[in-house]
């Protein structure tokens, strides 16, 4: 058997953002993380991922919380059966017009023909590969249904209550590239006039500017966009209904570590009551305060000839102040947050010294002085000057923003942690460990790195359930942080990869008593619901200033290692080495020279003969991969191992080959030569997409080759490994088809009595290593017997591999195995070496 066992090493990077905010977020964690008001924030979702091509590559299953079960599986382009017409071009449609469309609402197909809402939200991301899209499927049926009727008449309420509203304080979010073409703008924009937003993408949005403000605008729009000076500009907007309105535009521009500007983020806020006041104060102090009123607008009236102070009443209420306080500068200190006390200090100072500029704004905390409640008051201030540029006054409004600020706190929150575990996500985590990285380089300073992997989570997921998985995730993730330094930075990198960066840890030593320290304590089995948990960790280690001098090179050498603890059997540590890399750099070379194998077509099988070692007839054939190398000649599977542990590529290979071996099959039987049955590998990956029986079916049946002449072989990794949800239905498929199934290497993995009663197999292949040494070792010996005796039991034939010494043939016949493969029995031949020869051509 040429076919290497399946194994799997997810790589996920993603790029940090420079967000000074989340950093310091994420430096308060502690206080954050097991805040019960998160419980709220994430709904019963399956998030799903799919290839540029539409093609579904991944999706959360079996949730706890999410109720519908689909009525087809939906990978591969199997989402399509699960939407009517319309709907998939609404899907369809959505997708081509943007790389971030709006939700949809649409109707899913479930189990027991019911159709239930779900609403779908997605995102196309770039990455150093093809685009990938990401999204989620939120269950909304029982809200659709119960109250769509309901729903409609509330929108139309709630429309009509928004044009009411926009008069007060409308905002619009939006972005735009670094050459300043707008690439988003909230739903607001179209309520607000009646433009799609689509439409008021690149510069579309100029359309809808008053003809009087379009140069004005341009002109200071290009020079901030020239300069990267943050945006504030006034100007009028035509409204749905033909009117125009004063808004402001403000924008701020997010860089890189260089400087460059990578994108502008602003909102669009209506200050046409606040224009109006301006205006209105040079002509009339009265109709000032009548248009400020109408606004809703907390009013601090500052009259800097007299110095007196009047608040007015909705600002009074926002305080949470009598009408008979007095408006004094103490009181107003008094209850703001003592680390705003300082800037509402400076700015009244800056009033009685006159050195205000004409416009300011600040956003301050206060404490109510009833409740004692936080708010956040945002204020925004003009002042008027006389002809000599004396102050006459000073007029501020005052808005209470609390629960936009306390929304954008739980967005910003939810976007650089994992709400399952509530550790930092892989984004703030990567930007910890490189300001980590900075800091140790510039103070000549070591630190340790640990990237750890929770040993077969699926297995847990499979066999007792998802909700099961995550309460492992969750009790990992709380032993992880009880033996953690408390100077570490922990992350949850995605799916079950952990993260842990400390600055204590300063040399090999230190992440060796870390990592035994863990491993110990994860062995103690975790209980969920009166069942326990297994749990194993394999952990990969590198020293910040040994290993590496910067925090990419420092996470792919603790990758090259946990890389390499999961290869050696998992349940470990490994440190960083520089073999990793060159095994690494050997591996990379693998994966290129498979890729040119593929594209070449220069894969091709080598067929070994199946005997009869009592009568030495051949029984069948196993196809096994060989391929031409341009200089080099014919070439063994080993030089490009490491394409079998590569989905796409493991897919490929295993295509040609059918293609090969059905041409050989329709030459010899044409000629009256009779192969038996032929075997061909299959791979995990190759029944990853669901229709891998049907593909191989509809081949035989176009080559005109009866499913009696071949056989399926499959390794026991195709269990565990990729797809293996599909592999029950694919083999019952073949075997229905009259296609016999053979577990290859049975012995070596983790087959069980459970899937030989499960799965349709019809051969048992006894792996190599227990017939080298039958002779001598009275172990494999037993093992040998046993595997014989268990495969007549369940009425399989069995199959041994390895046969190089007619003392082994001897041997195994005596142990009533009479099937045997092996160089003593036949080496492996080009489709050539038989009789009658005849050349391969493509079908």
């Amino acid at each position: 058997m040429d076919r290497f066992a399946d194994r799997r090493f997810h790589d996920v990077r993603l790029t940090p953002g420079d967000d000074f905010a989340a950093q310091q977020l994420f430096l308060h964690r502690n206080d954050l993380l097991f805040s019960p008001v998160f419980d709220r924030v994430s709904p019963p979702l399956l998030r799903w991922v799919a290839d540029h091509r539409g093609r579904l590559i991944a999706i959360e299953r079996e949730s706890s919380r999410f109720r519908p079960r689909f009525a087809a599986d939906p990978i591969g382009f199997g989402w399509r059966g699960l939407l009517s017409g319309g709907d998939r071009r609404i899907l369809l449609a959505a997708a081509r017009s943007s790389d971030r469309p709006q939700a949809l609402t649409l109707s899913l197909r479930c189990v027991g023909g019911q159709e239930r809402w779900c609403m779908i939200r997605m995102a196309c991301v770039e990455g150093a590969g093809p685009p990938r899209w990401y999204g989620t499927v939120e269950d909304v049926h029982e809200r659709h249904d119960r109250d769509s009727r309901a729903l409609a008449a509330a929108l139309a309420e709630s429309r009509e209550h928004y044009r009411s509203s926009v008069d007060l304080s409308p905002q619009v979010p939006w972005t735009a590239s670094p050459k300043g073409s707008i690439e988003e703008v909230g739903p607001r924009w179209f309520d607000l006039t009646g433009m799609m937003p689509e439409k008021a993408l690149g510069t579309g949005w100029l359309g809808a500017l008053h003809p009087d403000d379009m140069q004005r605008t341009v002109a200071i729009w290009s020079g901030n966009l020239a300069s990267g000076a943050p945006v504030d500009i006034d100007y009028r907007i035509r409204l749905r209904d033909g009117g125009y309105r004063w808004m402001r535009a403000r924008a701020s521009a997010r860089r890189d570590p260089s400087g460059g500007i990578l994108r502008w983020y602003g909102t669009l806020e209506d200050v046409h009551a606040e224009r109006l006041a301006q205006t209105a104060l040079t002509d009339s102090e009265e109709r000032f305060r009548l248009a400020v009123q109408s606004a809703r607008l907390g009013i601090w009236d500052l009259d800097c000839i007299t110095g007196v102070r009047t608040w007015s009443n909705e600002f009074r209420r926002m305080l949470g102040l009598g009408e008979h306080q007095p408006a004094t500068a103490e009181l107003a200190l008094s209850l703001v947050h003592p680390g705003d006390r300082d800037r509402l200090k400076y700015m009244l100072e800056a009033v009685a010294a006159g050195t205000l500029p004409p416009h300011f704004e600040a956003t301050l905390r206060i404490y109510r002085a009833d409740t004692g409640a936080l708010r956040w008051i945002r204020s925004t201030g003009w002042m008027t000057r006389s002809d000599a540029g004396r102050p006459l006054r000073i007029i501020v409004t005052f808005r209470d923003v609390t629960e936009e600020h306390d929304a954008d706190e739980r967005i910003r929150w939810a976007a650089t942690h994992d709400p399952m575990t509530r550790l930092p996500n892989r984004t703030l985590w990567q930007a910890a460990l490189e300001e980590m990285a900075a800091r140790a380089q510039a103070e000549g300073r070591t630190f340790g790195l640990l990237l750890l992997d929770i040993d077969d989570l699926k297995r847990t997921n499979d066999s007792m359930g998802h909700d099961a998985g995550d309460a492992l995730l969750c009790a990992f993730a709380q032993r992880l942080a009880s033996v953690a330094p408390a100077d570490a930075v922990l992350g949850r990198l995605g799916g079950d990869e952990f993260g842990l960066a400390a600055p204590s840890l300063t040399d090999s030593a230190a992440l060796e008593r870390l990592s035994a320290a863990l491993i110990d304590n994860v062995r103690t089995p975790h209980v969920h619901q009166g069942r326990s948990l297994d749990c194993g960790v394999s952990i990969g280690g590198a020293v910040f200033g040994v290993h590496a001098d910067r925090a990419e090179d420092l996470l792919k050498a603790a990758d090259l290692a946990l890389y390499a603890s999961k290869g050696a059997g998992r349940g470990r540590l490994t440190l960083f080495q520089s073999t990793l890399r060159a095994q690494a750099q050997q591996r990379s070379s693998m994966i290129r020279m498979a890729r040119q194998v593929v594209a070449e077509r220069l894969a091709t099988p080598f067929y070994q003969p199946r005997i009869d070692m009592r009568s030495g007839h051949v029984l069948g054939y196993e196809a096994l991969l060989r391929w031409h190398h341009p200089r080099m000649g014919v070439q063994l599977p080993g030089t490009i191992a490491a394409a079998f542990d590569h989905p796409e590529i493991s897919v490929a290979l295993t295509a040609q080959m059918l293609d090969a071996v059905l041409v050989d099959l329709q030459c010899w039987l044409r000629s009256g030569f009779d192969p038996g049955r032929v075997a061909i590998n299959a791979a995990a990956a190759d029944f990853a997409s669901g229709d891998f029986a049907d593909r191989v079916l509809s081949l035989l049946d176009r080559a005109n080759v009866p499913t009696t002449h071949f056989e399926i072989e499959v390794t026991e990794s195709v269990f565990l490994g990729r797809g293996a949800d599909q592999v029950g239905h694919t083999l019952q498929h073949f075997s229905d088809a009259g296609v016999r199934v053979a577990l290859d290497d049975f012995g070596t993995g983790f087959a069980s009595l459970t899937h030989l009663k499960q799965y349709p197999v019809d051969v048992l292949k006894i792996d190599r290593s227990f017939v080298s040494h039958i002779e001598q070792d009275v172990g494999d010996a037993a093992i040998v017997d046993a595997i014989v005796k268990l495969g007549g039991s369940f009425g399989m034939e069995v199959v041994a591999e390895g046969v190089e010494t007619a003392a082994q043939a001897d041997f195994l016949l005596r142990q009533g195995c009479i099937v045997g493969q092996g160089f003593h029995l036949g080496r492996p031949q080009p489709v050539t070496a038989f009789s009658p020869p005849k050349a391969r051509s493509q079908p």
